[in-house]
């Protein structure tokens, strides 16, 4: 499909400043009743996933897919899970393994292309509905795109629409994006998480983790050459990266997606805005606004930000047809 033409989306003053646009919402925006109910599904591997949901008996759901060390109280999740939930759809929102609060039981946890636990949920809640979209944002996004064009999955025909916000769908250009000095605060923020759940898991899991020199760690790519690829089964991060981005598989996107990714997200390669796949492709609808930082989009006065009504005109537009 054609670029999305987009002159919606241009914030006032310090807001066209890609970093103030990441980081407000994390920090000041107003928090969300959600009225989630969480329920614990025990995975095939006798592991456990926590699942919130807002469950009105509508016929129409999403799923929703936090970023890195985030979880369904990440600012946006709950506004997506509010938003969705007054508008006809039912919510399905993943923690994934060892975000929701309690350290899962298996030496491994989640990644970029994790896709088995993806589904696992769908396998668990589609059944109840007539169609579905699935939402991720940032890591979530690279998750979903690659669940549905990488062909290792028969997608249910009850999945009508794929949205990916902020999305590093090129893992390896991203993580040398975030490795620049003027991200690094986010790097730290990110190692900070990941190391104390290492230390927690090298207690439980000796065997596995007394080995790797955690607080020696000092960039992400060292991180995931160290712990999230061979914990996964990975060489190390150059393996992780290239086989689970899902840059390479887009091209085999079956179904209506969309690409929300702002160019002035300080995460994000330029290979995270693939304009030429999009003006050839039948399903992958691009929409790359000028500003909108990394899962950002603040809109003054508004509960609800831009993205988000963005996000939701077009899951209604997939579900209605």
């Amino acid at each position: 499909m054609p670029l999305i033409a987009n002159l919606d989306y241009n914030p006032s003053g310090i807001f066209k400043n890609g970093h103030i646009n990441s980081m407000f919402p994390y920090f000041f925006r107003k928090a969300f009743d959600s009225n989630f109910e969480r329920q614990r599904l025990t995975t095939p591997d006798q592991d456990f996933l926590d699942i919130d949901l807002i469950i009105n008996n509508n016929e129409k759901a999403v799923f929703l897919f936090h970023g890195l060390e985030g979880s369904t109280g990440s600012q946006y999740i709950q506004a997506s899970a509010s938003l969705f939930s007054k508008n006809g759809f039912d919510v399905i929102a993943t923690n994934y393994r060892g975000c929701s609060g309690q350290l899962n039981h298996k030496p491994y946890a989640y990644n970029s292309g994790w896709t088995r636990d993806v589904e696992f949920v769908l396998d668990n809640y589609l059944k109840k509905y007539s169609s579905v979209v699935l939402l991720g944002y940032s890591l979530g996004g690279n998750l979903i795109l690659k669940y549905a064009s990488d062909g290792y999955y028969h997608l249910d025909p009850k999945i009508k629409a794929i949205m990916a916000v902020s999305a590093p769908i090129d893992l390896y250009q991203s993580v040398l994006e975030i490795s620049k000095r003027k991200n690094r605060l986010y790097e730290i923020n990110f190692l900070k998480t990941l190391k104390i759940k290492t230390h927690e898991k090298a207690v439980i899991f000796p065997e596995v983790y007394n080995k790797i020199d955690v607080d020696g760690i000092k960039k992400l790519i060292e991180f995931d050459d160290l712990v999230t690829g061979p914990i996964h089964g990975y060489e190390g991060a150059l393996d992780y990266y290239e086989k689970c981005n899902s840059l390479q598989t887009l091209k085999n996107l079956s179904i209506p997606t969309l690409l929300l990714n702002a160019k002035d997200d300080p995460f994000l390669s330029k290979s995270c805005y693939p304009e030429i796949l999009s003006k050839k492709h039948r399903f992958l609808h691009a929409l790359f606004p000028k500003y909108g930082g990394h899962c950002g989009f603040y809109t003054k006065g508004e509960s609800y930000y831009w993205n988000e009504i963005e996000l939701l005109k077009f899951a209604k537009t997939q579900t209605e047809i």
